[in-house]
């Protein structure tokens, strides 16, 4: 699958990211991923990225990495395009680049490179470094310390023809809008911030039809329901979910710092799927925020 090829994929649709399984001694579980992965694919998501945030790409091993991402491969090669998370430091962030591509990923979402603050011109720097370094599309992630402008980011489409999609995980309208008008249909634009559902409507209005969703992990039927709404206007539907799940959905991950990930493997847990505990530094849910969970998702029926 070549770069322009993944981009019209990523274009429409709806965008998922697996969470990792682990054991309840932390150690990657493939067999349960497996499992998770087979289930998901069916339901239609656009492309899955494995080891990204939510799959807790920041506490895995090289090793571990490599196995999680030939685990997604093969398991979805004749069902969803996989995409390969990949950040850190820009050497370490090449080296799983490459990684991924060796192993057969379709393109990689390349995640914030953490804790060092940067400049515009050495973030621009990074990215072009690692999209230089492979062959596969590459979707760069606006989060956090990754703070890209229109500028840099029309430079970056000029330098890497490959640099074929957008991530906006900062929910910054202003920037947003600047991007989209300056780089027109150069990349293919996905909403990303947590619990993208939420801005999916307001994102779709600014030429953003495309999100990724984490809820899909375990009411993948719901997260489908709720894309079809969005994409057809269907206020009624889109505001009765948003009220009936997402907001008191919200009202739990928000407690804490680093829920949006530890919710995601309760829900997944609750529908059957159990995908062990996060790794530290986070903490899985409390019992009773455990069992307010399951309490929405019930309420979403059969999935």
């Amino acid at each position: 699958m070549n770069p322009q090829e993944l981009k019209s994929i990523l274009s429409s649709g709806l965008l998922s990211f697996p969470v990792t399984d682990f054991t309840a001694q932390g150690d990657f579980n493939r067999d349960s991923y497996i499992k998770r992965l087979e289930w998901l694919a069916p339901y239609g998501a656009s492309a899955l990225f494995a080891a990204g945030g939510t799959g807790e790409f920041f506490s895995l091993a090289a090793s571990e990495y490599s196995q999680v991402i030939k685990t997604a491969v093969d398991t979805c090669a004749t069902s969803v395009p996989i995409l390969a998370g990949v950040g850190g430091a820009t050497r370490q962030a090449i080296e799983y680049a490459q990684e991924a591509e060796r192993l057969g990923a379709k393109g990689l979402l390349l995640l914030p490179h953490y804790l060092t603050e940067a400049s515009q011109d050495g973030v621009a720097a990074h990215v072009e470094a690692v999209c230089k370094s492979v062959k596969i599309g590459v979707v760069v992630y606006n989060r956090n310390v990754c703070r890209l402008n229109a500028t840099h980011l029309e430079q970056l489409a000029e330098r890497c023809p490959n640099l074929i999609g957008y991530k906006d995980g900062l929910g910054d309208i202003e920037l947003m809008v600047s991007i989209r008008r300056r780089l027109g249909d150069r990349f293919s634009y996905l909403g990303g911030l947590p619990t993208a559902e939420v801005y999916a409507a307001a994102y779709k209005a600014l030429g953003v039809p495309v999100y990724s969703s984490a809820v899909f992990n375990f009411i993948p039927k719901t997260a489908m329901d709720f894309y079809h709404a969005i994409s057809r206007e269907d206020h009624e539907t889109v505001g009765k979910i948003i009220d009936d799940f997402f907001l008191p959905y919200l009202d739990i991950r928000n407690r804490k710092a680093g829920y949006a990930v530890s919710i995601v493997k309760a829900g997944a847990k609750i529908v059957g799927y159990d995908a062990g505990p996060v790794r530290t530094p986070l903490t899985d849910l409390l019992p009773e925020e455990y069992e307010a969970l399951a309490a929405l998702i019930d309420k979403q029926g059969k999935q």
